[in-house]
């Protein structure tokens, strides 16, 4: 047998938690973890996502998944769901926090304070909401911290592998979303604490930090829908892209594959950019 299959082989079998599982990126995840051979739960706080993520996983695999409905910043509905995941599936071998994301109230309207809007700080940083930006930053980092406070507990003494879900602007901070900026530099820095924290008990720890993935979600942020041509934004991005294009969900899973499996069992502690260059480029 080839390393590569040897490897992919491995995996069938495992117990893989996906949070944020019925998000697009975390579906797509759950889908190739199942096409993988591994036995797949979904941590979502919507019961109706939960539930298109099973039917997808249905469609395109023919297999079931076990669905936890539950509140990543909620450890006692965690603790629940580990349990439920436990008998049914038994102990947890690959945790992938895919819970995140950002929200308009840690956003800015405007991109740049100037001397021309200086008048309008209501959409400039001393316009946000702190609620807003707190709301985000737990979103992202304590929806990482708590889950792998309570399901990584299966790895310790067995070993096991944490992968969590950053940012691009994890390292160059995008205009407009000063919170989403800090709570993805926040998880970049836990994951290479935790990594360092448990690398002696075998238990690997990484994160991938998509770029630009043009998605149904986002399409119309991009693509404008009567001439079907990129938008201004979207021209921004590619110019600064030196690949010059979008990613799609497929880079991502490539990466996801790699840090799961033992490809990469003497990688821990590592952010992967899929960026197609954007965080390398600096514009000139």
């Amino acid at each position: 047998m080839k390393v590569i299959e040897k490897y992919l082989e491995d995996l069938k079998g495992k117990v893989c938690v996906i949070t944020g599982g019925g998000g697009l990126i975390g579906t797509a995840i759950a889908v190739e973890m199942a096409r993988l051979g591994m036995k797949v739960a979904i941590v979502d706080y919507k019961q109706e996502r939960c539930d298109a993520c099973a039917e997808e996983l249905s469609n395109k695999v023919g297999k079931q998944v076990t669905c936890i409905v539950a509140n990543v910043l909620d450890k006692d509905m965690l603790v629940e769901g580990k349990a439920h995941i436990n008998r049914h599936l038994g102990k947890i071998d690959i945790l992938i926090n895919c819970a995140g994301g950002n929200a308009p109230e840690g956003t800015t309207e405007a991109e740049f304070l100037t001397t021309e809007n200086i008048g309008q700080l209501e959409n400039s940083f001393f316009g946000m909401k702190i609620e807003g930006f707190r709301s985000v930053l737990d979103l992202n980092i304590m929806g990482t911290v708590l889950p792998t406070l309570v399901f990584a507990g299966d790895m310790i003494g067995r070993g096991g592998v944490i992968l969590n879900i950053s940012s691009m602007s994890a390292f160059r901070p995008l205009t407009k979303v000063p919170a989403y900026s800090a709570a993805k530099a926040s998880i970049n820095n836990f994951t290479q604490w935790l990594a360092v924290h448990l690398a002696q008990v075998n238990v690997r720890v990484n994160a991938i930090a998509p770029g630009f993935v043009l998605t149904s979600q986002n399409e119309y942020l991009l693509i404008n829908k009567d001439t079907n041509e990129y938008t201004p934004r979207a021209k921004k991005i590619i110019n600064h892209t030196p690949m010059g294009r979008f990613g799609d969900l497929d880079v991502i899973l490539g990466g996801v594959i790699y840090l799961v499996s033992g490809m990469s069992k003497f990688v821990t502690g590592v952010v992967l950019p899929v960026d197609g260059g954007f965080g390398i480029y600096s514009g000139v």
